[in-house]
C-alpha cells in the first residue's frame, strides 16, 4: 500500500472520527445545568451538611479556600478539616481558623496504615465524624461563592438526588495552562459524557474532588471509602460506586461559584498527573497503547497532514481541524474557553500524550508510583479495581 492510500484512508478516518464527535460536543455545549443560575431554594429545612477537606501541605491555598468555606450562606454547616502529616506550614495555619469559628473541626492524622492512599484515608477518617444528612467532599484549594452551597443543595433537594459533583472553573496563570486545563476537560467529556449522569437508566458516572456532594446514608452503603482506598482517581470511582448501586447522581457547572487554581506552571502540572494517568487506563498496558496510537493518528496528524499532502486528503485533514477546533471552542465556551484557544490543540495533546506515556513508563519501571512522599506498589493499586 502507497503512502497517497494510506494518506487517504486516514484522513477518511480522521474526519469521519471528529465528525460525529464534533456534531456531539456542539450539541451538548449546554447540557450542564449551570450552578450559577439555579435558585437559592427555600428560607427553611435546609438539610445540615457536613463538609470535609483533606490538607497534607497546602499552606499556599489552603487559608484563603478555608475562609471561602467559612463564608457559606447556609445556615447549617459541620466543617472537618484533617491535617494528614503536614510538613509545611498548613497546620497552624489550620489550627488559627479553627480556634476563631468553633463550625471548623480539626484533625490530625500522624501515620498512614497500609492499604490506603494518604488522601482516602483522610477522607474516610474524617467522613466518620459527620453530623450531616449530607458530606461535601472538596479540596483545600477550592474557593467557593457564598451562595454555591445553597444552589447545589436546592438542586439536590428539588431533584431528590444522592450524588452531585460540579465542575470548577479554572483560575490557573498563563492562556497556555487553561488551554491545557481546558484539552483535559473537552476529553473527560468526551469520555464520560457527564449529561448522561443525571439519567438514572445510564451507567454513566462521574466525581471531581472539588465538589462531591453524597448523602451520607448513601456514603456508608457503599462502604465510605474503604472499597476505593487505593485508586488516586478517588473522586471519580466514588462517583462510580454511587451510580453502579443505583443511587441518583448529577453534574453541573461551576463557573463563577467553584474555583481552583489547578497548578501554578506546566512543571507542576506534569508532576500533579503523573500519578493517576495510568490508573485512569485501568493500568492496562494495551489501552494506553491504543489511546497514543489514536491520539496521534486522530487528533495530532491530521494537523500536520493537511500541510504535508495534496487534494483530497488535505480537504478532508483541514476539515477534521476545522471541526476540532471549531467543536473545542463552542463545546468548552460555557466553561470560559475562548474560541482561539483551540489553535493550541496540537500542542496540549501532545503534552497530555506525552503526560499519559511517561506515566506508564515509570509506573512499570518503578513498579508502583510515588504520591505524597509515600510509595504504592503497582501489584496493591491494580487490585483495588472498581
Amino acid at each position: 500500500m502507497d503512502t497517497d492510500t494510506i494518506n487517504f484512508i486516514l484522513a477518511i478516518l480522521s474526519a469521519g472520527f471528529w465528525l460525529p464527535i464534533g456534531i456531539l460536543l456542539i450539541l451538548k455545549r449546554h447540557a450542564l445545568t449551570v450552578l450559577a443560575s439555579l435558585d437559592e431554594g427555600p428560607t427553611q429545612n435546609w438539610p445540615k451538611v457536613t463538609v470535609v477537606i483533606p490538607a497534607r501541605n497546602e499552606e499556599r491555598n489552603v487559608n484563603q479556600a478555608l475562609q471561602s468555606v467559612l463564608r457559606l450562606d447556609y445556615p447549617d454547616l459541620q466543617i472537618v478539616v484533617v491535617n494528614d502529616r503536614s510538613t509545611d506550614g498548613t497546620g497552624s495555619i489550620l489550627k488559627q481558623l479553627a480556634e476563631q469559628d468553633p463550625r471548623l473541626t480539626l484533625m490530625h492524622i500522624q501515620s498512614l496504615p497500609d492499604g490506603w492512599l494518604g488522601k482516602t484515608h483522610a477522607l474516610h477518617m474524617a467522613a466518620r465524624q459527620a453530623l450531616g444528612e449530607f458530606i461535601l467532599f472538596t479540596d483545600a484549594d477550592i474557593v467557593f461563592h457564598p451562595l454555591a452551597l445553597r444552589k447545589a443543595m436546592s438542586h439536590v433537594q428539588a431533584n431528590r438526588l444522592d450524588h452531585l459533583t460540579v465542575v470548577p472553573e479554572d483560575t490557573m496563570p498563563g492562556f497556555f495552562l487553561r488551554s491545557l486545563s481546558a484539552t483535559f476537560g473537552i476529553f473527560m467529556f468526551m469520555l464520560f459524557q457527564p449529561w448522561r449522569v443525571r439519567n438514572p437508566k445510564s451507567r454513566r458516572y462521574m466525581g471531581i474532588g472539588a465538589f462531591n456532594l453524597v448523602r451520607t446514608s448513601v456514603y456508608r452503603a457503599i462502604g465510605g471509602h474503604q472499597a476505593i482506598a487505593l485508586r488516586p482517581d478517588d473522586d471519580l470511582k466514588l462517583g462510580k460506586l454511587v451510580k453502579l448501586n443505583g443511587f441518583r447522581a448529577d453534574v453541573l457547572n461551576g463557573q463563577s461559584m467553584v474555583t481552583v487554581e489547578w497548578y501554578r506552571s506546566v512543571p507542576e502540572l506534569i508532576q500533579g498527573l503523573m500519578k493517576n494517568m495510568y490508573a485512569g487506563m485501568e493500568y492496562r498496558l494495551s489501552l494506553v497503547i491504543l489511546a497514543t496510537i489514536g491520539s496521534l493518528l486522530f487528533h495530532i496528524w491530521p494537523w500536520i497532514g493537511m500541510w504535508v499532502t495534496t487534494g483530497v486528503p488535505q480537504i478532508l485533514y483541514a476539515l477534521t481541524v476545522l471541526m476540532m477546533v471549531g467543536s473545542f471552542g463552542i463545546a468548552m465556551a460555557p466553561h470560559g474557553v475562548k474560541p482561539w484557544q483551540g489553535l493550541l490543540l496540537p500542542l496540549t495533546i501532545s503534552l497530555l500524550v506525552y503526560i499519559q506515556c511517561r506515566a506508564t513508563i515509570l509506573t512499570l519501571w518503578q513498579g508502583g508510583i510515588y504520591w505524597r512522599e509515600t510509595f504504592y506498589t503497582l501489584k496493591a493499586l491494580k487490585n483495588n479495581k472498581v
